[in-house]
Parts: structure tokens; sequence; C-alpha cells
């Protein structure tokens, strides 16, 4: 179990703090709009109506033994600078904010942020890397230029092995899991020897541009 706290709560922190505390965390929040923290107080270990960019405030709430920090404070960029520097200053490892702009992604990672993460643009690039391929069938970023991605079983490939394919040296892709959609069965690191099915599907990781070569094989 480890211990987070999150400073703002709108849908993304709010979101956060209750996935966090469903898996068994202990999570910390912290907002300054009291109806909101009153209706996330139920699911979270603790919640506070403050300021989230006051030290002693954070301290108050235990963020000093946290983990990790996640900053979703809207629009309000100084307010995310300020919350990340008490955090810095708290010694808290990990610090994750979500930013709404390039510019604001750049400022963050000058002070030092973990990762930002810009829910709005890597959910549309998800979406469009989905309708632009019928191969995708889901998409995970999990870097610039680098994600995972759930793919049909081309034609070419179908009755064929993972070893034969060769995807590593050819297509510079790695296959980490296969769906067996007929069974609904999730195979983490399948045997490099086993079959392919026109009905299985792959879940696969390497650059965006690896996996776009991949997807045009459809």
């Amino acid at each position: 179990m480890k211990r987070f706290v999150v400073i703002g709560l709108g849908n993304f922190g709010f979101g956060i703090a209750e996935t966090l505390s469903n898996e068994g965390h202990d999570v910390i929040v912290v907002d300054s709009d009291e109806e909101v923290v009153d209706r996330v107080a139920p699911m979270v270990a603790r919640a506070a109506v403050g300021d989230g960019t006051d030290i002693q405030t954070l301290q108050r709430l235990g963020a000093t033994e946290a983990d990790v920090g996640v900053i979703s404070t809207g629009d309000d960029i100084t307010a995310s600078i300020l919350a990340t520097m008490a955090l810095h200053d708290l010694k808290v490892k990990e610090v994750y904010v979500k930013v709404i702009s390039r510019d604001h992604a750049r400022v963050m990672q000058r002070i030092g942020v973990t990762e930002t993460v810009f829910p709005e643009r890597d959910t549309a690039k998800a979406l469009a890397t989905r309708l632009s391929g019928t191969a995708l069938l889901n998409y995970v970023r999990l870097g610039e230029g680098f994600s995972i991605q759930e793919m049909a079983v081309p034609e070419k490939w179908n009755g064929k092995t993972l070893r034969q394919l060769k995807l590593r040296q050819d297509y510079d892709i790695t296959v980490i899991a296969l769906h067996d959609v007929l069974k609904d069965k999730i195979i983490p690191s399948p045997d490099p020897d086993s079959t392919l099915k026109d009905s299985d599907t792959l879940l696969v990781a390497g650059s965006d541009e690896a996996l776009a070569k991949a997807a045009k094989l459809l």
C-alpha cells in the first residue's frame, strides 16, 4: 500500500483519488471546494478543505510521508507550480501534474516533476489513432512516441507462430500478451511456438512508427 496526496478535485483529480482508494491505497485529498471534498471524503483516508499549496496544511494531513503526489489544479498554472514546490519541500519523491498546454508542461518539467499528464490531448490522440487504422482496437500512450496497442491478427500472420514471424527483428515491436477472443482469455507472455488464429488479438508495444507499420498489414 502506498500513500498518495491528491491536490485538486476536478474530474481528473477526483477520478484518480477514487481509483487509488478503491485499489487499497492510503489517499489524502485537498481542495478549496467544500462540496466536492464532502463527496470524496467517504472514499478516501483523509479529505480536507484547504490550500493545496500551503506546506503546513499538507504537513498536517500527512503529506510528508506520501510516496506520490498528484496535482490537478485545473487551469491555475500558478497553483500547480506552488503545489509542486510544496511537495518537493516535503520530500515527496514522485509528483505527477495535470497540464493544460505544452507551455504548462514545459514549466512543470523544468521544476522537476516526475511526469506531466495532458488527459484531453492523450484521449484525443488515442481515439484518432484507433479511428485511423482498422487494425487498432485499443491504444495506450506510455510516453512520447511510444505506446501499447491491441491489434487484430493480420491475415498473413494467421496460422503462424510468433517465433516464425520474428516481429521484434522485422517490425521492431514486442508482443506482451495475446487475447484469445473466443475464450475471452488474456495470455501474458504467450508461447512463441503457439499458432496464431484469426480470432486472436495481440497486445504489442513499440514506437508509434513501428506500430503504424504493423497496422498497415490489415
